[in-house]
């Protein structure tokens, strides 16, 4: 007997407080998540290539041509980045390197491009007298931004999660060295006295959700736990749903190297985790592009529908469409529809039985409708009105959302984006009655991962499996 079944039919029990759908609450307003170092950065940059133009003249084209390569480039590279450690002899080969790579693109512009060699000689011009004036402005940046957190407590609020004993060093830390942006106000963990006496933090034993809203925390540390891995991953899901700056304390912390996404607590590396998917720009270019796409989808397809739809009146009569109750992000439930497969009966068991697979309701229409996933097309109208998207985990009923967030791990955890027409773990065959612990993992993963690229790979991915009717 598969895992599946053995999930469906275990004994219903009440799903723990973090499987349960959680609503998110924003922990800070819009501004109090602007830097101030970050945005000085980017006025410096701003300030030292108009002076540059001003002094090369280039003309419009060349001032164009690098200000684009610039602002790409050192985007790109995250030079502007937010950060604990504000040193400017650490962050000078991040610098250093976009903006040789902008000086390299800006020579290649205008050698493809046949530009006379003395346009291409000023904006090479620019480039290098924007590096001479923004590296002798960035030290004094960094300094004001160190004195701003001493001395005007410019401080983050910060909740460590995780051991007492490294908790307690992280929070003495951050107290000791405000240099680094952070004012610890909780400690959250799973072993007894957590924090040293003396420091003036909270204990949180309720819930970290509320914990970090009443404490206006806008930034989570995670540290080793000495036991319960679980309630880790957890707390970093919650800070996620959270909008929380998100950082990571390394188990062999003592062996990390400093890299891309790593930073620095005085002696403790810390590592940056992306926010979540729904909080990036590019999330709202998904939406547009699918809601776009879908309503393109639904004209074109139109006719095939209402040839389904005929199809399934002749065979069984009507209603054609079926509704069902799904659970999409946050736990919020909505109607999603489909073409009928199944011939009614007097007892709806729609929202309780696992599958229709040998089911004696299922005529010749019905199973034609479900290999070819054809029944599906109607949701190309749950997406256009927002309930779905076209990529994402697949939506599934109350019930069995309840009983596998008991069961398996993070499946809860599954629901912090909108759910999809087609999904990572449906390309890899996990439909029907397959793993539900495999879907939960490439959910996660999907989420963890998430990019407009990913999504492009898994639609081609879906079109290649249906037209070659693989995984049915």
């Amino acid at each position: 007997m598969t895992e599946l079944r053995d999930t469906v039919v275990a004994e219903a029990v009440p799903a723990p407080r973090s499987a349960q759908p959680r609503n998110p609450v924003r922990a800070r307003p819009l501004l109090a998540r602007v830097n101030a170092v970050a945005t000085l950065l980017v006025a410096v940059d701003c300030a030292a290539w108009l002076t540059a133009v001003a002094r090369t003249e280039p003309g419009p084209v060349g001032a164009a041509v690098t200000a684009l390569a610039l602002a790409g480039v050192r985007t790109g590279g995250r030079v502007h980045r937010r950060r604990l450690w504000l040193s400017w002899l650490q962050d000078l080969p991040r610098s250093v390197t976009a903006t040789a790579l902008a000086f390299a693109l800006v020579t290649a512009v205008g050698l493809l491009a046949g530009m006379e060699s003395e346009r291409t000689a000023e904006m090479q011009e620019v480039v290098l007298l924007f590096a001479v004036l923004g590296e002798c402005a960035r030290p004094a940046v960094f300094a004001f931004g160190r004195w701003g957190r001493r001395r005007l407590r410019r401080c983050d609020r910060a909740v460590v999660v995780g051991s007492g004993r490294i908790g307690g060093e992280l929070v003495r830390t951050m107290l000791e060295h405000p240099e680094f942006g952070l004012l610890p106000v909780g400690v959250a963990a799973a072993v007894p006295d957590p924090v040293p006496s003396g420091l003036p933090v909270e204990r949180i034993e309720g819930d970290l959700t509320d914990a970090i809203t009443r404490l206006r925390a806008g930034t989570v540390i995670l540290a080793p736990a000495e036991d319960g891995d679980g309630a880790i991953v957890d707390a970093a899901i919650t800070a996620h749903r959270l909008g929380c700056v998100t950082l990571v304390l390394p188990h062999l912390f003592e062996l990390c190297s400093d890299g891309p996404g790593v930073d620095r607590l005085r002696s403790y590396p810390l590592v940056w985790l992306g926010g979540a998917p729904t909080r990036r720009p590019s999330w709202w270019v998904k939406r547009a592009v699918e809601t776009t796409l879908a309503a393109a989808a639904l004209v074109l397809l139109a006719p095939v529908i209402a040839v389904c739809a005929l199809a399934v009146a002749v065979e069984s009569g009507f209603p054609v469409f079926f509704r069902q109750v799904r659970v999409g992000m946050d736990g919020r439930t909505f109607l999603l529809y489909k073409l009928r497969s199944v011939r009614p009966s007097v007892v709806d068991d729609s929202q309780t039985r696992w599958s229709v697979a040998g089911d004696s309701r299922v005529g010749p229409v019905g199973r034609f409708l479900r290999r070819s996933s054809l029944d599906e097309l109607p949701q190309l109208w749950n997406v256009v009105r927002g309930d779905m998207a076209l990529v994402g985990p697949r939506p599934e009923r109350p019930v069995f959302v309840h009983e596998f967030s008991a069961v398996h791990d993070l499946y809860w955890a599954r629901h912090r984006v909108p759910t999809g027409l087609t999904g990572l773990a449906q390309v890899h065959g996990l439909r029907g009655d397959t793993s539900i612990a495999d879907r939960a993992r490439y959910d996660n993963y999907y989420i963890a991962n998430w990019s407009l690229w990913l999504d492009v790979k898994i639609i081609i991915l879906t079109v290649g499996e249906l037209l070659c009717r693989r995984q049915r």
